[in-house]
């Protein structure tokens, strides 16, 4: 709840792309957009986490629960370790539910990041 106004903050609708930041194409990065942006490339650097981001990301309907994306060849923790990773750098979402905790890609991450990516278009 917001501290303000004691509402909850309204929802973006799930098809409205919010990139982190501008194209590169549009212009020097500030530093704080390069920042975010390193974040969360840095984030899918590692193949692990790049294979847990994709199974999430290609898993039907659109969340996985972490007992269905755990075995890629590492240990438990160090999978949590990695799905802490993707989250933090803004690229996960999750929900508790029980004892166990479902992933999802947070909404529009995969739009806002091949936007920021985009080729400029010649005008």
């Amino acid at each position: 709840m917001s501290k303000k106004s004691g509402r909850l903050p309204t929802p973006e609708p799930a098809d409205v792309v919010v990139p982190c930041c501008p194209p590169l194409t549009a212009g020097e990065l500030s530093e704080a957009d390069a920042e975010r942006m390193a974040g969360m490339f840095k984030a899918l650097s590692d193949p692990v986490r790049l294979r847990l981001f994709s199974r999430i990301a290609s898993h039907p309907g659109g969340e996985a629960c972490v007992c269905d994306i755990a075995d890629v060849g590492v240990s438990q923790p160090t999978v949590s370790h990695h799905l802490k990773k993707l989250r933090e750098a803004g690229l996960l979402t999750s929900e508790r539910r029980g004892t166990w905790v479902y992933y999802a890609v947070a909404p529009s991450v995969l739009a806002a990041l091949s936007a920021t990516l985009a080729p400029r278009v010649a005008p």
